[in-house]
């Protein structure tokens, strides 16, 4: 212990010496350390926020997507991208046990005129069954009535975004909006449900689908561009997947191995997707950062055998008056980490400071985990121990004799 106390006061001793040197040398060590807590920090962040955002789509929720296919060449004809119905969520909703609940919607993107403004903004034709099943509740007004969704009545429901777009800040409710030619009244506002991975859920507005069908959108018939589902459970959310592609594929006509003209996807597969996308930005950036780290611990190296170049008469003394060859190796390795270890604590600060302003600034969200830290230290110390152990060699194995003559 007391050899390890005395290589650090050396160690410490000679950085002091040559700070300037010391601090140059330290600091590709920072920026590669910097670089990898902020990648970090992002990329935790960053799938943190888009795990959340997944989760607000609602809960144990399954899609259906149509998907145009090939027949007689006719990839891409018209109609071939909706090839879903009414009748095959009803069927979903009638034959599949594991799922409680199923919607459907169809959506363009409209002029919307208001009496104070326009804007585009996202028109969706949905169910009674949209609401629960996507987690979206009446904030003020109400919901449609069952008389007004069967008589195709020209009512809506608008949301956060569209009301601050089109009535700034006047109450919306009881007043009209114009899509085309056709005025709609706003019965009801939307409470906040904010940013999905795919959009913004406040940017739109809802009215009932027979509605939407008749004056927004009237060439399209009973088709859908989606249907939902949600799982009983979320155990249960595999098993109704594969019962809602039995129950389409019977009803689509579609024979064993032949190319489905729908997609069933899960929040989990969502989620899997952009963890796998994130996985392979935060390689490629971290593999960056690693690059500056290995050119930090090529200039210690560098900067520690100039180092024992230069204290060669010094290492001569120690060795003449007791030291022995590995006390030599391990105040040279004490050096090196340390100088390191500090580059690395400069730089977990400078990645700090960076994380903060980010945040501020951009408004990115960003985690800093302790783990983060930790490892960024390690690397620091193993930078320090992997670079410096040649020169701390090359120190140890002077001839004694041979270094005290050099001058």
């Amino acid at each position: 212990m007391n050899r390890l106390w005395s290589s650090l006061r050396l160690a410490f001793s000679a950085l002091m010496r040559r700070k300037a040197r010391a601090s140059l040398t330290a600091l590709g060590i920072l920026i590669g350390i910097a670089a990898v807590v902020v990648v970090t920090a992002l990329g935790t962040g960053a799938r943190e926020r888009i795990g959340s955002q997944i989760e607000s789509l609602g809960s144990n929720l399954l899609f259906v997507f149509s998907q145009p296919v090939a027949k007689s060449g006719a990839r891409g004809r018209p109609g071939a991208e909706m090839a879903l119905t009414d009748r095959d969520a009803a069927a979903i909703h009638r034959d599949a046990s594991a799922v409680s609940a199923v919607t459907v919607y169809s959506e363009v993107k409209a002029q919307v005129v208001s009496e104070y403004d326009n804007a585009k903004i996202g028109v969706m034709g949905v169910d009674k069954y949209y609401y629960p099943v996507r987690g979206f509740s009446v904030d003020d007004g109400r919901m449609w009535t069952d008389s007004e969704e069967q008589t195709k009545a020209k009512v809506c429901l608008i949301g956060q975004t569209a009301i601050d777009k089109l009535f700034g800040n006047v109450d919306p409710v009881g007043r009209y909006l114009r899509i085309g030619r056709h005025p709609f009244r706003v019965i009801g506002t939307l409470k906040a449900k904010g940013q999905s991975p795919f959009e913004d859920q406040d940017d739109r507005i809802l009215m009932p689908i027979g509605s939407w069908r008749a004056r927004v959108s009237p060439t399209l018939g009973d088709r859908v561009m989606l249907i939902m589902a949600s799982a009983k459970t979320a155990a249960r959310t595999g098993q109704a997947k594969r019962q809602i592609e039995g129950i389409v594929r019977q009803r689509h006509h579609i024979a064993e191995g032949d190319e489905d003209d729908f997609k069933v996807r899960t929040q989990e597969q969502f989620k899997k997707s952009h963890d796998a996308v994130f996985n392979i930005l935060t390689a490629l950036l971290v593999s960056v950062a690693g690059i500056a780290l290995f050119v930090g611990g090529v200039g210690v190296m560098n900067i520690m055998l100039v180092s024992v170049t230069e204290r060669t008469r010094e290492i001569g003394i120690r060795m003449a008056i007791g030291a022995k060859r590995h006390d030599i190796q391990l105040q040279f390795l004490v050096e090196s980490i340390a100088l390191t270890l500090f580059g690395g604590l400069a730089g977990i600060a400078l990645a700090v400071g960076l994380i903060v302003l980010i945040h501020r600034t951009v408004g990115w969200t960003m985690r800093l985990s302790p783990e983060a830290v930790i490892v960024a230290l390690v690397t620091s110390v193993l930078v320090g121990l992997v670079f410096g152990f040649l020169p701390a060699r090359r120190a140890a194995r002077l001839d004694p004799i041979d270094a005290l003559r050099h001058e």
